[in-house]
């Protein structure tokens, strides 16, 4: 993409990706298509296999607190107590991926409203049926979203979004890269939740709309 644009790194299941879901869509309001928003999903524990434990529990409702506390957003931390609960963000990223390949606007919507269920709704986004049922919601054809779900080719394309998060350097969510600038070059405009009263300016600034 050559004209500028916005590149989001980000987990469904990262809290402080759920936090600064409505930065995103404050950017969205603000500037429209003229400042479209890459996806890519970051990979923050895919593959995880062993059931979240009592302490891990405990550390997750902490973090939770602080982005309560940032940002006012609701948290309901009963999904953390379903026996056996894997916290992989393995197939809710693929899910996103999935809806991405219909709608790259559309995968935005999905990314807010799988946060949304998991953070807030006690839904276990883990699931392939709660996140089908979740697409289906947006109008996505809910057999065919799961026919493709366990299918090798999506599960490569979503690890590739790991692997370019990781090749970019990206260490932590969310991170919101800008680019090119006139030199062709991409800037960090942020490293971790920002407020929006923080970002938008230096994106005006950045498109001449300030």
């Amino acid at each position: 993409m050559e004209t500028p644009h916005l590149i989001y790194f980000a987990d469904p299941m990262c809290s402080w990706c759920y936090g600064f879901s409505p930065v995103i869509g404050q950017i969205r309001q603000a500037f429209g298509r003229s400042l479209p928003i890459r996806l890519v999903m970051g990979g923050l524990r895919p593959g995880t296999d062993t059931p979240t434990t009592e302490k891990a529990k405990v550390e997750l409702v902490g973090h939770w607190g602080h982005v309560h506390e940032a940002t006012g957003l609701p948290f309901d931390g009963a999904v953390l107590d379903r026996p056996g609960f894997l916290y992989d963000t393995d197939p809710a990223a693929r899910a996103v991926v999935r809806v991405r390949r219909d709608d790259p606007e559309k995968a935005l919507v999905y990314l807010g409203r799988v946060q949304r269920a998991f953070y807030a709704q006690n839904q276990d986004v883990t699931k392939p049926d709660t996140l089908a049922d979740l697409a289906a919601e947006l109008g996505i054809d809910r057999e065919a979203f799961l026919a493709d779900f366990e299918t090798d080719d999506l599960k490569h394309e979503t690890w590739s979004d790991y692997g370019t998060s990781q090749r970019a350097g990206v260490t932590g969510f969310p991170t919101l890269v800008a680019g090119p600038g006139a030199d062709g070059t991409y800037g960090v405009v942020t490293r971790g939740y920002q407020p929006a009263e923080q970002i938008l300016p230096v994106l005006h600034r950045w498109m001449g709309t300030a």
